[in-house]
């Protein structure tokens, strides 16, 4: 058995982060019953272009692997009866919607604890469910903004920027999925569920640490670094080769010791303005400018090798394509390969979450479902009989007849 197998949550989830966060608890074991709204298409996250097809795309794909799909309008009064009995037969409620609909759709643990005093309702949000922000949406590229990512992103001097992925989107998925956890357990301990306003605003500052910390404590001014520096440790950045770049690192004394033997510069390690990270970033402008240069005489893979060789911490700056093809990916098992009726065969990353011994810890995954997919076999698992589900269908709590779309 996985170890979430025991677990089912409701899901009123869509586009990334929310989605994010249970992909993870899924590929644990987690039963993820994603309830999709007829009246609007389903999750937004099946029209992402550019790789879209009739109700999917690959982006959906990329974030719901392994979930059950129902579709559901829960502000009708009979949907509103059919998630009350999937909250039942729950061990939480996830979401992740603007701070004010969680309320307004009544999935707080206020609007659902006499239906199951046990529920956990955990609501992932742009800026949590209180304080002045609450009721304004939030998305990654605005929270990078806001949480000051973006004037710490990019060389000096240039444009903010944004990191090339959405990691407040990713990090608040886990946040989410993490509080979920901590609940669900609290709440089988002691019999009674509670509500986690979890916000992708508080991940985002929260993810500033230690120059938050220096800031705060003592006065500490971040700046923009070349290269993708370490704001203090030297080096530890991007330089560039004779034919590419690499990152070199020395996050330890003994790495700066072994780097001047690799790079054949012994008289460095003797230097006095050079002995320790302080003297080092006290020299910064004196000492950066002699390694790039030393840098620039060999090419990426000239270097890696004795880099290598000495256990220093050092990486080729891959692509997309290097990444994902390294050998280090294919041994750790970290592609999924699923069927798909417009996409052939489709292939998404796999959770880093892990539990079992290693090389023994990963189970079979399923592509992201269709639309509506598993409505009818959820129904039945209530107890639901054919005139009940053909009642529902006409009142329109599932949608459009024939709307589902099996995969």
């Amino acid at each position: 058995m996985r170890p979430l197998e025991d677990v089912r949550i409701v899901s009123l989830e869509q586009y990334g982060a929310g989605p994010f966060g249970t992909m993870h608890l899924a590929e644990l074991g987690a039963e993820i019953v994603k309830i999709e709204d007829p009246s609007a298409g389903g999750d937004v996250g099946r029209s992402v272009p550019p790789y879209a097809a009739d109700g999917d795309s690959l982006f959906f794909q990329s974030f719901n692997r392994d979930k059950t799909s129902i579709t559901l309008d829960i502000r009708t009064p009979q949907g509103r009866e059919v998630f009350h009995d999937l909250v039942r037969s729950a061990d939480a409620v996830y979401s992740n919607l603007r701070g004010d609909v969680p309320e307004k759709l009544g999935i707080r643990y206020d609007d659902l604890k006499d239906v199951n005093p046990r529920i956990v309702c955990c609501s992932l949000t742009g800026f949590g469910m209180t304080g002045p922000r609450s009721r304004e949406p939030g998305y990654d590229y605005v929270l990078q903004a806001l949480a000051g990512w973006m004037s710490l992103t990019g060389e000096p001097g240039g444009p903010p920027q944004k990191t090339g992925l959405s990691l407040v989107d990713y990090s608040g998925g886990y946040a989410a999925a993490l509080s979920l956890l901590g609940a669900v357990h609290a709440a089988r301990r002691d019999g009674v569920g509670t509500d986690c306003d979890v916000s992708l605003y508080d991940t985002a500052v929260s993810l500033l640490t230690y120059p938050g910390a220096w800031h705060m404590t003592a006065g500490y001014e971040p700046v923009r670094t070349s290269h993708s520096a370490h704001p203090s440790l030297i080096p530890f950045q991007a330089f560039e080769a004779a034919d590419g770049w690499l990152v070199v690192a020395a996050p330890k004394e003994k790495f700066w010791q072994r780097l001047t033997v690799v790079m054949d510069r012994p008289d460095l390690a003797g230097d006095p303005r050079f002995a320790t990270f302080a003297d080092r970033n006290a020299h910064r402008d004196e000492i950066l400018p002699i390694l790039e240069g030393i840098f620039r005489t060999r090419t990426v893979a000239d270097w890696l090798a004795p880099l290598y060789a000495a256990s220093i911490p050092c990486a080729p700056i891959h692509d997309v394509a290097g990444a994902l093809t390294d050998p280090h990916t294919v041994e750790r098992d970290l592609v999924a390969e699923t069927p798909h009726p417009d996409f052939g065969t489709v292939r998404t990353l796999r959770s880093p979450v892990r539990v079992g011994p290693p090389g023994d810890d990963r189970a079979p995954t399923r592509a992201a479902p269709g639309m509506g997919e598993h409505t009818e076999t959820v129904l039945r698992g209530l107890g639901y009989d054919d005139d009940k589900i053909a009642a529902l269908r006409r009142s329109g709590a599932l949608g459009a007849a024939g709307a589902e779309k099996e995969i």
